[in-house]
């Protein structure tokens, strides 16, 4: 069975930035070194994309680094793990958002559109209404948690694990949202640092949604850029 992202994101195409609307320059396919050309080449056979998403291509002016990054999101962000691969999504989601990540928030958010979020749950998480009705209690929980990680890593103290594990999250499951919260904060500052514009993907899966489906297009807001 095929990953439904893969999927749904070989059938949108967004378009690409010019070199002249981010802040850096990346490392292009077309200027690549061998090794960094084998390690795109790796990304897409291994994940099945036929492009290479801006924010490795920042990683690429280090091909260890790129390898490496390649690596742990394979690992840890892109697979189920002690948490699923939506809790994951979700995560990452509130992570970019509330650090003002266009290019992350829209990935991320389309991504857990396709791996199952529903369009009320991923309204709640982009304006951080993190006690919606749409959020199950646990997921209000957790989430509220990795908020605090993002922004107040330093008042975390053992009473809100308590809170966790009351909630019904275990030890392993709290230390890979703790992982994944804190991988999105160094993705967002790399890429907003990078100046990568957003790719558009949640538009384009609204758009290419069943039109019957209203609720992906009136409820779904866009992640905020300031």
């Amino acid at each position: 069975m095929g990953d439904p992202e893969i999927d749904r994101n070989s059938q949108l195409s967004s378009p690409k930035p010019s070199s002249s609307s981010i802040n850096l320059p990346v490392v292009e396919e077309d200027v690549a070194s061998d090794e960094v050309a084998a390690l795109y080449d790796h990304f897409r056979s291994h994940f099945g994309r036929p492009d290479v998403p801006g924010i490795l291509k920042c990683f690429a002016t280090h091909p260890l680094l790129l390898k490496h990054m390649m690596d742990l999101s394979g690992s840890l962000i892109f697979s189920d793990g002690h948490l699923t691969r939506r809790h994951k999504e979700m995560i990452a989601t509130l992570v970019s958002s509330q650090n003002a990540c266009a290019y992350c928030a829209d990935s991320h958010s389309f991504a857990l559109r396709v791996q199952g979020g529903s369009a009320e749950a991923l309204c709640a998480i982009q304006r951080g209404d993190l006690l919606s009705p749409a959020l199950t209690s646990a997921e209000q929980t957790l989430l509220s948690f990795v908020a605090k990680v993002n922004t107040r890593s330093h008042e975390i103290t053992v009473a809100d694990i308590e809170e966790l594990h009351q909630a019904g999250w275990g030890d392993l499951e709290i230390s890979e949202a703790i992982h994944v919260a804190a991988l999105f904060a160094t993705f967002n500052r790399v890429v907003n640092a990078f100046g990568l514009p957003s790719q558009g993907l949640l538009a384009l899966y609204e758009n290419s949604a069943d039109p019957k489906d209203e609720s992906i297009r009136s409820r779904t807001i866009r992640p905020t850029t300031s």
